[in-house]
């Protein structure tokens, strides 16, 4: 495992939610050197657990929680109970940051909203995660990254326009919302540091979170009423910057700055393109987008997708290859900058997983542990609340823990 303090050490966070948008949170947060105690229900604990399991291998636990869940100690608690809501309590006391991403209100039913908990510490930040945010007629609804997606504008604009709206292979929505709460953490504790000590909360919608990655799609209505819509593989307004076909398979090329159309349709012996006044901007490039696409088009069904890297790599044209997670394993850039790194999960088990990022030259984030078991710290944690063996025992066979 890597050993690294991070930018974050000294820096204590509570992880009370689920799944994905606030654990991937606290995940970002664990990976830079802040400790994170994630609590769990002692009945099987977090779903991700058991999300995308692959092959009995894993022996029950998907190899998603390694990496989801890494860098994180694992304390049950029945946050129904009395005596789970005073741990709680007294864990807020020592903590920086509390994430969760319940449904709004659940906390408060809970007895933890955040008058208590700030009760009992003021300088904490509270980052609440949820489909539709804590105010608003949706904030009761139960909102997931998908339905975020579909909100917030980012399924309107995919796909292609004769079929219905795909969904992205992954769980975009909610990394897109942890990123912004982690954003707010951040700024939270800056803020507490240089005024006085104070704590707040950070108000994280997911719908909101993916709407704020739109670029101008409200300018463009509201002044034209414009309405941005599903153009398939290629980027409305901005030209040439399409996937297009090779003999072999298919490339991205993002030929769109003036200087780099240019020098593309130079390259795919196009001087006449390249010389037109009318298509030195991109304004001008708009309206004879498909023009320019079927020139690109035409030059690359002749080239094997090597060929064309290598001759517009040669030209400083931005163009490349659309991976798969098999490409990512042999390619020479992932392993120049140590992208995928190998670990020993389970005491056996052989897990690659993706190395942490952004790259911190002074004080790097890194893996000290993969996803723990359930409940793996809850001893080691109660003692440092000051609960002795005899009351954690007493407070396990209560099934309190």
């Amino acid at each position: 495992m890597t050993a690294t303090a991070g930018p974050l050490a000294g820096i204590k966070v509570l992880e009370l939610g689920t799944l994905i948008a606030g654990p991937f949170a606290a995940r970002f947060l664990g990976e830079f050197g802040a400790e994170v105690i994630k609590i769990e229900d002692p009945n099987g604990g977090d779903p991700l657990r058991k999300w995308r399991l692959l092959h009995p291998r894993e022996g029950g636990t998907s190899l998603w929680w390694a990496v989801q869940a890494r860098n994180k100690k694992s304390v049950t608690i029945n946050l129904k109970a009395p005596e789970g809501k005073e741990i709680v309590r007294r864990l807020v006391r020592e903590a920086d940051i509390v994430v969760e991403n319940f449904r709004p209100g659940l906390l408060e039913k809970l007895g933890l909203g955040y008058d208590v908990l700030s009760a009992e510490n003021p300088g904490l930040v509270l980052v609440r995660l949820s489909g539709y945010g804590q105010t608003g007629p949706y904030r009761d609804r139960p909102g997931f990254g998908s339905t975020a997606e579909a909100m917030g504008g980012l399924r309107h604009i995919t796909g292609y326009p004769d079929l219905p709206p795909p969904r992205i292979g992954i769980s975009i929505g909610d990394s897109i919302a942890a990123l912004h709460a982690v954003i707010g953490a951040m700024m939270a504790l800056h803020h507490r540091q240089v005024n006085g000590g104070k704590g707040q909360v950070v108000d994280v919608a997911l719908y909101e979170a993916v709407f704020n990655m739109m670029e101008a799609i409200v300018p463009e209505y509201g002044v034209y009423g414009a309405v941005r819509e599903r153009t398939g593989a290629a980027l409305p307004g901005i030209v040439p910057s399409n996937t297009y076909s090779c003999k072999d398979g298919q490339i991205v090329i993002g030929g769109n700055s003036d200087p780099i159309f240019k020098r593309l349709m130079t390259a795919i012996g196009r001087r006449d393109l390249a010389d037109d006044p009318t298509l030195a901007h991109n304004d001008g490039r708009v309206p004879r987008t498909q023009e320019i696409d079927d020139a690109i088009g035409a030059w690359l069904a002749e080239r094997t997708i090597d060929e064309a890297l290598e001759w517009l790599n040669a030209v400083d044209v931005p163009v490349g290859r659309i991976y798969s997670v098999a490409d990512m394993f042999d390619d020479p850039q992932y392993a120049a900058r140590e992208m995928i790194q190998r670990f020993k999960w389970q005491g056996e088990v052989d897990v690659p997983l993706p190395n942490v990022t952004p790259k911190l030259s002074d004080t790097p984030g890194g893996t000290r542990w993969l996803g723990p078991a359930l409940g793996e710290h809850t001893n080691e944690v109660l003692r440092t609340l000051g609960y002795a063996d005899e009351a954690i025992a007493a407070l396990r066979e209560r099934k309190i823990v």
